[in-house]
């Protein structure tokens, strides 16, 4: 029996490419401005990466596990629970337990995969263990596996994509500072969401970071558009759990995070086994990706305070 607190549920997934696979990254602005878009050329990020023209950007931590490593994990703050890919458990010297060990649902599908027992997993102020890790076949964006939520609860997780820098400490409650923007948050069975606008809908937005793109349920596609174009682009989604589902791959209206706009947003559409999991198939919601939260300069994950703090990129024309 599936569920977010009886088995593991890992939100990340990745996109085949979309037909226009080098279309610009959405704009953000406040909302009577909008802003040029920014493109960032640089060596491989060490632990955040910006999403550019023609990539999609990453969070990436450094997890000691047993005092090993550190080990490369894409933070996902859609995932319950922590997991390793099975060449990471090689590295480590460990033999995963037989399969079947623990039931991993991701955003396309669910799966039963072996497990390895470990003491603890370190990176800033988290402290994780002991635990059972799933060991998958493969996490996606060349990562060792995915740091999930359960150390998170009272920490601020700081990652600036244009001086590739990540912080995870305790929270002490600080307010955001001057020219970041505040977008309040509350919890929904174990997730980050945000109420926002996608043109004149309102709806829940997940906030993952583990996931490289931007997904919407079948109820917002309906409530956006009363017929679908014929000649709609379509897209494959690949969880990771390695089952696929394909979605419309459409551009939406303006996105509205409270006093925040982000536009030229591209969402894929679906029934999504991930939406039916959560129970949320008849409102209007999507999870927000990596597309989406890393072509910011700053971005805040305050848990304590249940809040993002999003700080825009500077702005230049494009040459």
């Amino acid at each position: 029996m599936p569920g977010a607190l009886l088995g593991v549920f890992l939100g990340g997934l990745a996109a085949a490419d979309p037909p226009d696979s080098h279309a610009p990254p959405p704009a953000a602005a406040p909302a009577a401005e909008e802003l040029a878009e920014v493109v960032v050329t640089a060596p491989e990020a060490k632990y955040v990466a910006p999403t550019r023209r023609d990539s999609i950007g990453r969070i990436w931590a450094p997890v000691l596990i047993d005092g090993k490593g550190p080990f490369r994990l894409v933070l996902d703050t859609g995932a319950n629970r922590s997991a390793i890919t099975l060449r990471t458990a090689e590295l480590m010297g460990v033999t995963p337990l037989p399969a079947g060990g623990t039931r991993v649902t991701g955003f396309t599908g669910s799966a039963l995969v072996p497990t390895i027992h470990v003491g603890t997993m370190e990176v800033g102020d988290v402290l994780i263990g002991p635990a059972d890790l799933p060991v998958l076949q493969d996490v996606f964006g060349g990562a060792q596996g995915v740091l999930g939520i359960e150390g998170l609860a009272n920490k601020r997780i700081y990652a600036d994509f244009t001086h590739d820098r990540l912080e995870i400490v305790r929270s002490h409650g600080e307010r955001a500072l001057r020219g970041f923007t505040v977008v309040p948050l509350h919890l929904l069975r174990g997730l980050l969401v945000a109420d926002v606008h996608v043109g004149s809908v309102r709806a829940k937005a997940i906030i993952d970071t583990g996931a490289q793109s931007t997904i919407g349920n079948l109820a917002l596609r309906d409530a956006l558009i009363r017929h679908t174009p014929a000649n709609v682009a379509r897209q494959d989604i690949i969880g990771v759990t390695l089952d696929v589902q394909t979605g419309d791959y459409l551009q939406a209206p303006d996105l509205d995070l409270g006093n925040l706009t982000v536009r030229g947003i591209r969402v894929t559409f679906g029934d999504m086994y991930l939406f039916q999991h959560w129970r949320l198939t008849d409102e209007p919601a999507l999870t927000l990706g990596m597309d989406m939260l890393g072509t910011f300069d700053v971005l805040i994950i305050d848990y304590a305070r249940r809040e993002l703090q999003i700080r825009l990129r500077d702005t230049r024309p494009i040459t």
